[in-house]
């Protein structure tokens, strides 16, 4: 998976719920982690949440979108599904993190990355 198309447009963008919590950090961590790799672009959650509509439409180019949350709520799921999307979805909650009890370290990264970019194959 790449960030790129061959196009030079973006394939895969990446909305992470940053939250308030430890998990919510791991998340946006994740999603800028794989922007800076190239491996998706890192997107406003927020902008679609409040229906920008450029922000609507340049993720409508998109040809894959993945929601990664921190936990159960699914907020950035549950964002995107409201502003018309159906996200490849991800909760740290089924990769064994818990909110409150989690760090966020390197490994963790790398682990979790791992884990969704072999399922976005």
């Amino acid at each position: 998976m790449s960030a790129k198309c061959d196009c030079g447009g973006v394939c895969t963008l990446v909305f992470p719920c940053s939250g308030g919590a430890d998990v919510g950090a791991l998340s946006d961590s994740i999603a800028r982690k794989m922007s800076k790799d190239q491996k998706a672009k890192m997107f406003c959650l927020a902008g679609i949440g409040a229906h920008i509509p450029g922000m609507i439409e340049s993720a409508k180019s998109a040809k894959n979108i993945i929601s990664i949350d921190g936990c159960p709520v699914m907020c950035a799921k549950k964002t995107l599904e409201h502003a018309g999307f159906t996200p490849e979805s991800y909760s740290l909650k089924d990769f064994g993190f818990e909110k409150g009890k989690t760090d966020v370290s390197n490994i963790n990264l790398d682990e979790i990355i791992s884990k969704i970019l072999e399922r976005e194959k």
